[in-house]
């Protein structure tokens, strides 16, 4: 990395509770430099004309692909300097996940705010080291968990000394293949006096659906963000492709990055509406 001091790094404000709705919004996984700065670029412009606080979010590592054969990422170092350079020449916080916990002070010198994966939200060891970079948490809960049980991930990053925990709904595991929303968790976990934010990308996902590779039905992100926004999400995770189709990872349950200005525009209406 050239900038391993992370001077440029943009730190994550937070979003509040019942303030503008939060977006946290890129690609599933880095490609390229050129590509996720574009990306990055839009969504931004996009942000600004709506009046909404943004992070941009992209992977340097996807490290629960259901096949071993499928495409990862480029890696930890040459992904954070990816994002560090994208943080500094757009003036935007960033974003990413980790999966391990010597990841988490590497990863904190560029990105204001880190990701705790579904799958890894009741790891002890990696909630504490995120925790303990001084930069804000977003802890996705398990598709196991039930959203009660997510005061013992707050607990867990506040007594490790992180005051800006976030949480998000990503959906839970029903039968075989697929995911389903119980849209009372937004409320539940925003009691603990967190901001929550819904994922409606993970949420519509087909794990292990598609012959060793997880399919999805992207149709149905709108509904499930706008019913999430309904319910009192703080923020909105979206992953977005110029192209989903051809991305490495997760294109089935991407959003095309040219329907992203019309959704955000309707959540922000159905925000307000809620609001009122």
């Amino acid at each position: 990395m050239s900038n391993p001091t992370g001077s440029g790094m943009i730190p994550f404000k937070g979003f509040e509770l019942g303030g503008p709705l939060g977006v946290i919004a890129g690609p599933c996984v880095i490609e390229s430099h050129e590509l996720t700065l574009r990306i990055a670029r839009e969504i931004k412009g996009i942000c600004e004309g709506l009046g909404l606080p943004f992070v941009f979010k992209a992977s340097f590592d996807k490290a629960n692909r259901t096949s071993g054969d499928s495409y990862r990422g480029i890696g930890l170092a040459d992904g954070l300097e990816i994002l560090g350079s994208v943080s500094r020449e757009l003036n935007v916080p960033v974003t990413t996940d980790i999966h391990e916990s010597y990841q988490a002070a590497e990863a904190a010198q560029v990105c204001g705010l880190l990701q705790i994966p579904a799958f890894l939200a009741r790891q002890t060891d990696l909630l504490v080291a995120a925790a303990r970079t001084g930069r804000a948490v977003n802890v996705k809960k398990g598709q196991f968990m039930a959203p009660w049980d997510m005061k013992h991930v707050v607990a867990k990053l506040r007594q490790a000394g992180c005051d800006q925990p976030l949480l998000t709904e990503r959906g839970t595991f029903f039968g075989y293949g697929r995911l389903v929303n119980d849209m009372r968790s937004i409320p539940e976990m925003k009691s603990f006096g967190v901001p929550v934010v819904f994922d409606a990308t993970h949420s519509v996902q087909e794990p292990s659906a598609a012959g060793g590779v997880t399919g999805g039905n992207r149709a149905m992100v709108p509904v499930v963000a706008a019913a999430a926004v309904a319910s009192g999400c703080d923020a909105i995770f979206l992953e977005t492709h110029p192209d989903p189709d051809k991305s490495p990872s997760d294109g089935p349950n991407m959003l095309p990055l040219s329907q992203l200005a019309a959704l955000l525009a309707k959540l922000v209406r159905i925000r307000a509406a809620a609001q009122s």
